[in-house]
């Protein structure tokens, strides 16, 4: 029997390796083709990932099949399966200019590295980067009524490739100036930054619901002969939205879904009315072979405007379908038994109130309000709401946008159509590259930096790479919401070959200077993969510390350039000698110490911001005593619950808690911290020390406060999103590492606490400052720490907005954007 074990794992270590060795080959036909010319008269489409030959795509490709002067041209499909698009892969067996390529395959690879036009109404993969030569248009899937992009969150990995899609698009597709200001301005916060054109001419996937007779017929006939029963019934069509809070794990309840059309069905005429369900793309799998459904389900393959053009009532929630019906005049009914709470969790832009049509919580409800309809039409308030949404969402779908759309981007011809740049509001914009947003100084001086920034002047981007560390995503949500967050996916496009010859000319210290043109065209091409067509007015690499982000922030096109001089790298000599050589092909050398500015008189010197007011805030919120403060997954350092002495009171009787704040790694010496403190207890029993933290050292940490006995004194507290909540229930900070002019301890200061630090300060501080500063011995530390507790050291304090005003100045100069703040 132990061998099935040990032969599971050998299978699923070859099928990882099959998988890597799988996604290898099709990087290298990428960049195979990305080598060739692109072909301007081929265009690849895609809509839904592939799920079908559907949406705005499907109108714009069938327009362009009807146009001679487009008949030499190429059109590849991507089809995900071909044995769930039957019609369409029937309709053009024998066509010589339609293929279909599955999503991800060589094929699939070479249409979208060479197609001269690139049509999607969701998004390309992370691979995905535009050429030169190509023409992409992105024409979305609906106008939104429950929030989207970042008005969801301001986590950037969530909608990375979506921003990274649109930014790369010649053509965003909007059916209202309410889509563009509330989906690409807002949403996805592509004012000031997006450099396309939005095309405001209504979406060409409505043209194909406005049927003549013989559309209608064709229509009916063909759900009929696809064992849809309609007879000669009116058609109601029930199409809910997706639920959830990811579009790739939507929610779904198949049973609720045929218990409610069952109970429609027995309170209204079904010899006038039957009911037929459109689910959401993403929900259509789960539901295709549900036997209750039989016979009521519509085939994903036709598209969802056609089953419109033969509606006769749309009952939906949340969906953007019931826009396209507006077009169409014919009543809208909402079932939303859930309002209260969907509105909560996801939001709408538009206020049930003003939906064109009755809005009720039950299907019995519902059912009345059909049936009231049946017999005395619409009430005044409604009509009066439906008219005024006309107006408003589809005042251009008059049954030839989709010729207007191909004028406009395969003609090229813009001039008296309704296309536009993104509103851009005259400030500048600044791409700052953030590092790995871990807690650590560079993240808490950037955060205190994108909060004094005026924002009124500069329009602020920052890049990170994802992570799913729960310690950078706390730090990304404390991001100020009026910054722009992206999160870097996927990685450089290239042979093989080419890119580790690459990685070896940074991993041996030659910078960013390009020696070919092939190493110029992969950091360019990279650039373009992330952004885009975006350029940015000032491009700073704040986090100083990787080679990559250094090499790729040099990229950013007419941009001025500026990267931050990182003295903690001392300890990362192997990563330094790899930045070192870019330094030349920077505008601006920033360093947070004066101390470096002597070292060259390109250095300019901007001391950090410290956030005073952020600090205090959280230092006054309750300490979340419980399961929430117990060690998480990210600091397995102890099993013990929050020790008494700092849950009950903090403060009480003679315990006397001294706290530190830091990584718990080398740089930092928390062994030391460990020693120093040993012996101040063995003389002082009621002390007590607080170490918050986590890092490398955080295992051996736990095993030395059991060999020095202080199991009951100690306690590692890990990881914490708010560390000041915890250090305002202490009494005296002491910081025992390397890192010149530590963060920490000018954080301890806003909080007015005595510190005892062997760093050293950046103004020669004595003690009657509240800071005493000690020689790196752990006698030395633990003398200082009984000083505190003998009265001979007092509180400190930090004039940090004065600082801070200065701090802002300082930045300004130092990356060449001058200012009167």
């Amino acid at each position: 029997m132990s061998a099935v074990p040990g032969f599971s794992a050998v299978r699923r270590r070859s099928a990882n390796l099959t998988q890597r060795v799988l996604q290898a080959v099709k990087t290298e036909v990428y960049a195979f083709w990305r080598r060739r010319a692109v072909r301007p008269r081929m265009v690849l489409y895609e809509s839904f990932a592939g799920n079908g030959m559907l949406c705005n795509p499907e109108a714009i490709f069938r327009a362009l099949l009807d146009e001679p002067e487009f008949a030499g041209f190429t059109h590849v499909w991507v089809l995900a399966s071909k044995r769930e698009n039957p019609a369409a892969v029937r309709e053009f067996a024998r066509s010589r200019s339609v293929r279909f390529v599955r999503p991800g395959s060589f094929a699939y690879f070479r249409a979208l590295a060479i197609a001269g036009f690139l049509v999607n109404n969701a998004t390309f993969p992370p691979e995905f980067g535009k050429r030169s030569g190509q023409k992409y248009l992105n024409t979305w899937h609906g106008t939104p009524l429950k929030r989207m992009g970042y008005d969801i969150d301001a986590s950037a990995t969530r909608v990375t490739n979506v921003i990274r899609n649109f930014l790369s698009a010649d053509f965003l597709l909007s059916t209202s100036p309410f889509m563009t200001e509330h989906l690409y301005e807002k949403a996805h916060l592509l004012g000031q930054i997006y450099r396309g054109l939005v095309i405001e001419e209504g979406y060409p996937r409505v043209d194909r619901q406005l049927l003549d007779e013989t559309g209608v017929a064709a229509t009916r006939a063909r759900l009929m002969n696809g064992s849809v029963a309609i007879g000669d019934r009116r058609v109601i069509l029930y199409a809910p939205t997706w639920k959830g809070t990811s579009f790739s794990l939507p929610e779904d309840d198949i049973s609720e879904l045929v218990a409610r059309i069952e109970l429609l069905e027995s309170l209204i005429d079904t010899t006038k009315y039957v009911v037929l369900l459109k689910t959401h793309q993403v929900v259509h799998r789960f539901v295709s072979n549900i036997p209750g459904l039989a016979g009521r389900l519509i085939p994903n393959e036709i598209p969802s405007n056609v089953i419109l053009g033969i509606t006769d009532v749309l009952v939906t929630d949340y969906s953007s379908i019931f826009f396209d019906f507006l077009a169409t005049g014919r009543p809208i009914f909402f079932l939303t038994p859930d309002l209260a709470d969907y509105a909560g969790y996801r939001g709408l832009y538009i206020a049930p109130a003003e939906w064109p049509g009755p809005v009720v919580e039950t299907v019995e409800k519902l059912a009345d309000a059909v049936n009231e309809f049946d017999r005395a039409g619409v009430d005044s308030r409604v009509a009066a709401n439906y008219r005024a949404m006309q107006a408003k969402f589809v005042a251009r779908d008059d049954g030839h946008a989709t010729q207007r759309i191909v004028d406009i981007v395969f003609r090229g011809n813009t001039a008296g159509y309704a296309v536009t740049p993104i509103a851009h509001d005259g400030r500048r914009t600044m791409l700052i590259h953030a590092g790995g947003m871990r807690p650590n100084a560079v993240t808490s001086a950037l955060l205190a930096l994108l909060d004094r920034i005026d924002h009124s002047r500069f329009d602020v981007s920052i890049v990170f790479p994802p992570t799913r560390a729960r310690s950078a995503r706390d730090q990304q949500r404390l991001l100020s919401p009026r910054v722009r967050q992206f999160a870097r996916v996927g990685g450089m496009n290239g042979s093989k070959l080419s890119l580790a010859r690459l990685r070896s000319t940074r991993f041996a210290g030659q910078g960013s200077v390009a020696r070919s043109a092939v190493e110029t065209g992969l950091w360019r091409d990279e650039w373009d993969r992330c952004f885009g067509l975006t350029t940015f007015d000032f491009a700073l690499d704040f986090a100083g510390t990787s080679s990559f982000w250094a090499s790729l922030m040099l990229r950013s096109p007419g941009s001025e350039r500026s990267i931050w001089l990182r003295s903690d790298l001392a300890y990362r000599a192997d990563e330094l000698a790899k930045i070192r050589p870019l330094y030349d092909a920077y505008d601006h050398l920033v360093s947070h110490s004066p101390a470096v500015r002597g070292s060259s008189q390109r250095v300019c010197s901007a001391a950090s911001l410290i956030g005073g007011r952020r600090i205090l805030a959280d230092a006054a919120l309750p300490i979340p005593f419980g399961d929430d403060l117990s060690p998480t997954s990210n600091s397995p350092v102890s099993d013990s619950p929050t020790p008494a002495w700092l849950a009950e009171t903090g403060s009480a009787g003679d315990v006397r808690i001294f706290a530190s704040l830091g990584r718990l790694s080398v740089e930092n010496d928390p062994s030391r911290l460990l020693r120093a403190f040993a012996l101040v207890h063995a003389v002082a029993p009621e002390s007590r020390l607080l170490v918050i933290g986590n890092g490398p050292l955080a295992p051996s940490l736990a095993s030395e406060v059991v060999a020095l006995g202080l199991s009951g004194a100690v306690w590692l507290a890990g990881y914490r999103a708010n560390p000041f909540s915890l250090l305002r229930h202490s009494h005296c900070f002491v910081f025992t590492g390397y890192t010149r002019d530590p963060r920490v301890v000018l954080e301890a200061r806003v909080l007015g606490l005595p510190i005892v630090t062997v760093a050293g300060g950046d103004d020669g501080r004595k003690p009657s400052s509240g800071v005493l500063e000690v020689a790196a011995d752990d006698r030395a530390v633990a003398d200082g720490m009984v000083e505190f507790l003998e009265g001979e050291l007092g509180a400190s304090s930090l004039d940090w907005a004065a600082r801070d005003e200065v701090s802002l100045s300082e930045f300004y100069r130092a990356v060449g954007a001058v200012t009167d703040a």
